[in-house]
């Protein structure tokens, strides 16, 4: 089902979600504005924005070494309390943190942070990909939009496929877990290293 944009927008306005979190609720829902909001509040993902500018200076790092030492992994999870740092729960959330970034290999944390530069760049690769001189703008803008979801889904932490569900996004499954913690979660960095990468 195709969602109009204004669609999109007037969510994204409600509920201050990202515009592909905004764009799936709608698909989700049939384009039902109430629905789509109840489906980001069931996903966790409007909790975690009402707490996503709270203070959060507590948290773990957390260090992940494969078996053979070839590959390892360092995130940085951030909450509000010591209490929750420690608790069983954070530290499962942070290990699959860090066996996502190991197995799936991300370059960055949410949409938001890759560059306009690098999206730009993409988007002149994929315009190469496809016949633009024979399709109407507003068709390429689409066509580029779902290969920049692809894009997305390869290289941004919270887009990918979760390793142990893959018809799950990592973002829902991030979200639902770190939203029972009643606190703003975020994951602040990681870094992947890999022998001879």
């Amino acid at each position: 089902m195709a969602i109009d944009n204004a669609l999109i927008v007037k969510l994204r306005k409600l509920t201050n979600a990202g515009i592909m979190d905004c764009k799936k609720a709608l698909i989700e829902t049939g384009g039902d504005i109430e629905k789509a909001q109840k489906y980001l509040r069931e996903k966790g993902i409007l909790k975690m924005l009402e707490r996503k500018d709270r203070k959060t200076d507590e948290g773990q790092i957390f260090a992940y070494i494969h078996p053979g030492g070839k590959l390892g992994v360092m995130v940085e999870i951030a909450c509000e309390t010591d209490f929750v740092a420690r608790s069983e729960d954070f530290h499962k959330l942070i290990k699959e943190t860090a066996l996502q970034c190991a197995g799936m290999k991300p370059l960055y944390i949410n949409v938001e942070d890759v560059p306009e530069d690098v999206i730009n760049e993409e988007k002149e690769t994929l315009k190469k990909e496809i016949d633009v001189s024979k399709k109407p703008p507003e068709i390429v803008e689409r066509i580029l939009e779902g290969k920049l979801k692809k894009f997305y889904e390869q290289t941004v932490l919270m887009e990918q496929p979760y390793f142990r569900d893959d018809k799950m996004k990592f973002k829902d499954f991030f979200n639902s877990l770190a939203s029972t913690f009643g606190e703003a979660i975020k994951i602040t960095r990681f870094v992947r290293y890999e022998i001879g990468q």
